[in-house]
C-alpha cells in the first residue's frame, strides 16, 4: 500500500489516515529526530509497551504513562521501589504488565549505568542505517528489523537493557528519527 490523502489532501503513509491521534502523531513526531537522554527514555519505554500491543493504545495511554513514571526521568525511574512497582501493577492508565515495568525501571537503571562517554543517543547513532538507502514506496517496502537493528538490540542487553528486541530496536530508530521510513510520495518525508 502507497500513501493516502488525509482529509486534508495531504499524502501520508497509510498507517496515518486511520484515526486523528495516529496523523498527528505521525506529522508532528513519527521519524523527526529525537535527541536527550530522557526524551530517548521515553521513547525506548514506550515502544517496549507497545510489543504485542496497538501503537494507538500506547499513544492515549501517553500521559498515564508520562504521569506515572515521573515524566521519565531516568534517575527518578531508577530509584522506584516495590512499592512503585505495586503502584504501576494497579495504575489502569497504563499497560499493567510486570515484566514490561521491570524492564522500564531497569532499563532507566542501565541508562544511567552506562560507561562515561556512551549514551542511549550515542548507541543508536552507531547502529542507524546507511541514510544512503533508498526510500520506501511502498508500506511492504519498510522492514520491521535491520541487520542495524539486531546489532542495537545486542549492544543495548550487553549493557543491561531489557525488553528491547531487533524489532523495538527498529521502531524506536523510526520513531525517533534515526532512520527515514516515511514513503516517498509521503509529504512529511522531506518536511522533517
Amino acid at each position: 500500500m502507497s500513501t493516502v490523502a488525509g482529509a486534508d489532501g495531504q499524502l501520508r503513509c497509510p498507517w496515518a489516515v486511520a484515526s486523528p491521534d495516529y496523523q498527528q502523531y505521525h506529522d508532528e513526531e513519527w521519524g523527526r529526530l529525537v535527541t536527550g537522554e530522557s526524551a530517548l527514555y521515553e521513547r525506548l519505554c514506550l515502544e517496549a509497551f507497545q510489543s504485542g500491543l496497538s501503537w494507538i493504545t500506547i499513544l492515549r495511554k501517553r500521559p498515564a504513562f508520562r504521569e506515572a513514571f515521573a515524566g521519565f526521568d531516568p534517575e527518578a525511574v531508577a530509584r522506584f521501589t516495590e512499592a512503585d512497582r505495586e503502584r504501576l501493577m494497579a495504575d489502569a492508565g497504563i499497560v499493567r504488565n510486570r515484566a514490561k515495568i521491570n524492564a522500564a525501571i531497569a532499563n532507566a537503571r542501565a541508562l544511567l549505568d552506562l560507561p562515561d562517554g556512551e549514551s542511549l543517543e550515542s548507541l543508536l547513532l552507531a547502529h542507524r542505517p546507511d541514510s544512503s538507502r533508498p526510500a520506501p514506496r511502498d508500506i511492504s517496502d519498510v522492514p520491521a528489523t535491520t541487520p542495524e537493528s539486531t546489532a542495537l538490540a545486542k549492544a543495548l542487553k550487553k549493557r543491561g537493557f531489557r525488553f528491547v528486541g531487533p524489532t523495538t530496536a527498529y521502531a524506536m530508530l523510526q520513531a525517533t528519527g534515526y532512520v527515514n521510513d516515511h514513503l516517498e510520495s509521503c509529504w512529511v518525508r522531506n518536511a522533517r
